[in-house]
């Protein structure tokens, strides 16, 4: 009976931080995977997301809205800052690291400067459950299934909606798309804005969960990072098989030696792929289609 309690516990971690992975990945992957800008803001949008969930819940309004209303805030910020600063380096790749660095240092001393070096949060809704001796979080069943949630909306959103396919069009082949009448600024920003908008979800749905400070992003920038290097450029056929081998290796190494050595293993993983796999998993998904 105890194997299958520790059976069980594995299996809820990895699943934990397969959920982790993905949320904190999908945003990056739309930014960075798909139109290839090396957004270094990313956790700067999470701490949006984050913060404007928490005071939206301490409002009085019912968590999943306070959580949707962060991601919404976060789109919009990432529109902005898509149509005043990255619009004009997209063909600079370089350069946009320097400039989403630079957002994101100013984005956290702002928060530090005028909300202060922590914020209330909301508390983890939904209580726990206990399988034998051990007890769980009931919330972060919630978030597993959050995770697969955001991957079947955003499949279902760049496969089979008109913006999903003017979107890849835009950003595999922009000029031919605007000769055929796409307007690419538009497409480009609500792209962004969507990368934005994810990363801001994420931030809303780990909010209760978390301590909320200024540089709370920077717990998230470094795991999605490694997701999406080793998933490749392909949003669906990287991100959640990167996941799902990324949250094992970690479940597994926390599970034996502690937090710190499942950091390291993912640092690990992501140099062995870059080496076998310089196109991550869907580069070679693809190649072997091909």
């Amino acid at each position: 009976m105890d194997v299958l309690y520790d059976a069980f516990t594995f299996l809820y971690q990895a699943g934990d931080a397969f959920a982790f992975l993905v949320l904190s990945a999908c945003g990056l992957a739309v930014i960075f995977g798909m139109m290839g800008v090396i957004n270094l803001a990313h956790g700067e949008f999470i701490l949006c997301g984050a913060y404007v969930s928490a005071v939206t819940a301490r409002m009085g309004f019912p968590l999943p809205l306070a959580i949707l209303a962060g991601a919404l805030v976060a789109g919009i910020v990432g529109m902005i800052l898509e149509r005043v600063i990255i619009r004009h380096l997209y063909e600079r790749p370089l350069d946009t690291i320097v400039a989403t660095w630079g957002v994101s240092m100013i984005a956290t001393q702002a928060t530090l400067i005028f909300l202060g070096s922590t914020m209330p949060g909301t508390g983890t809704p939904f209580g726990s459950f206990t399988v034998g001796p051990y007890s769980y979080s009931s919330y972060r069943l919630v978030l597993m299934g959050a995770a697969v949630a955001t991957l079947a909306v955003l499949w279902l959103v760049f496969t089979r909606t008109r913006f999903g396919v003017l979107a890849r069009a835009t950003i595999q082949v922009p000029h031919i798309a605007e000769a055929l009448g796409v307007n690419t600024r538009l497409i480009y920003s609500l792209t962004f804005g969507l990368g934005a908008a994810l990363a801001g979800l994420a931030g809303g749905l780990y909010a209760p969960t978390m301590t909320l400070v200024p540089t709370m992003g920077s717990a998230f920038v470094v795991e999605a990072f490694v997701v999406v290097v080793v998933g490749g450029a392909d949003i669906f056929l990287g991100t959640a098989p990167a996941a799902v081998v990324l949250g094992v290796i970690k479940a597994a190494l926390t599970s034996w030696q502690g937090q710190l050595f499942g950091q390291i293993g993912l640092l690990v993983a992501v140099i062995i792929v870059i080496r076998i796999l310089p196109r991550g998993i869907s580069g070679w998904i693809l190649r072997e289609r091909a």
